[in-house]
């Protein structure tokens, strides 16, 4: 009988014309132990081989997913991503073409992330946050290429429901708060409070933000209503809340 590696290939190379990123994939399944590829993908070709134990996410041929990372079902991981070894994904999550996610990085449930973004050892990420296009984050504050830093990587936290724009930079160890909202282009020095609203490089603060994502305008009392939900907030003592 022909090891079981070999016998899920071979329906995999005999379904048609295949794409150089797909050979690349059977090559790197070729030299690796089978039981450590029940995160692989479960692409519909593959689906009705009993080989391998298929999760409920679904990954692009072109994607790289290395072993004893966790992927919540109902994920979709695009082209030519990599999650590394290590990493921690929830459910339903999106993440777009060109992502990396490194090892240690948590991601929670329902978070989306556009394509060509870095997430680098340190980060996390709660629930329902957006990563928009190209955004960056590091891991360390005075990087230099002949010092090994790797046992200085920083946390940062970007708390449930935050959205970071197009072409962000955050750098380390700056948490951002619970629906925050950093405009496209930031650049964040220090801590963003829960709700706020920041732009510019230095990031500076220029309002509050409801959840829903609409800018918020308090009366004399510190009270404001978003526009789309109807939900209330208060504003009291420099902070935001929804009441």
């Amino acid at each position: 009988m022909l090891p079981r590696t070999v016998r899920f290939v071979i329906p995999l190379l005999q379904t048609g014309r295949r794409s150089a990123a797909e050979f690349a994939n059977v090559l790197f399944i070729l030299t690796r132990p089978p039981t450590r590829f029940s995160l692989f993908t479960n692409h519909s070709r593959l689906s009705t081989l009993n080989f391998f134990s298929m999760p409920n996410f679904t990954a692009h041929p072109s994607a790289i997913i290395d072993p004893d990372c966790t992927i919540g079902s109902g994920t979709k991981i695009w082209h030519f991503t990599h999650i590394m070894t290590g990493a921690v994904i929830g459910e339903n999550c999106n993440l777009g073409q060109n992502v990396v996610v490194s090892p240690g990085v948590v991601l929670g449930n329902n978070v989306k992330v556009q394509n060509n973004v870095s997430i680098y050892t340190g980060v996390i990420c709660e629930d329902d946050v957006f990563l928009g296009p190209s955004c960056v984050f590091t891991n360390v504050i005075n990087p230099r290429s002949h010092i090994n830093r790797k046992s200085e990587y920083a946390k940062t936290t970007v708390k449930r429901g935050a959205s970071i724009g197009a072409n962000a930079t955050i750098v380390c160890g700056n948490d951002i708060g619970e629906y925050a909202f950093i405009g496209a282009g930031a650049v964040v020095t220090k801590t963003v409070k829960p709700y706020a609203l920041v732009v510019g490089n230095p990031a500076r603060q220029t309002g509050w933000i409801s959840e829903y994502g609409h800018k918020l305008s308090f009366d004399t009392n510190g009270q404001a209503i978003c526009v789309e939900s109807g939900d209330t907030y208060e504003l009291k003592d420099g902070a935001v809340k929804k009441v």
